[in-house]
């Protein structure tokens, strides 16, 4: 893992906006080009309607044109690594292949490294959809 994707997730992490869990998260991934785009949660009133740290992540790498992640680095606070949640593991596995590094890292330090096909086995992409649209009757 490379320690400047861990660091950009620490540093963003201080930007996270969690006045109702003090949850703080922050997440970098690296492009196939070598960019590093960043993200934090950002928590609101409507509580569900927050954005995780990953989503922001991959919205910034979207914006500037980007679409294939190559590497992933997830920080939050506590003394066990924390997994992206269901939602961001499909959206990194709409990026990435399964064999993508994932770290995931506590604020003591420790980490913990998996990919993107151990955090979502059997992952649904655009060929189940090929495979199960219909085709309007005649």
């Amino acid at each position: 893992m490379n320690q400047e994707l861990i660091q950009a997730a620490r540093n963003v992490r201080d930007n996270a906006h969690t006045p109702y869990s003090n949850f703080q998260v922050g997440a970098a991934v690296r492009t196939s080009s070598g960019t590093i785009f960043v993200g934090c949660n950002v928590e609101n009133a409507a509580y569900p309607e927050g954005t995780c740290a990953e989503a922001g992540a991959i919205a910034a790498m979207c914006a500037a044109g980007e679409y294939e992640i190559s590497e992933v680095a997830v920080i939050a606070g506590g003394s066990r690594p924390v997994p992206p949640c269901g939602g961001c593991r499909q959206k990194l596995a709409e990026f990435s292949t399964g064999d993508v590094s994932v770290t995931m890292v506590a604020m003591d330090g420790s980490m913990q490294a998996t990919t993107v096909a151990d955090l979502l086995p059997g992952a649904f992409d655009i060929d189940h959809l090929k495979a199960g649209a219909t085709v309007p009757a005649p």
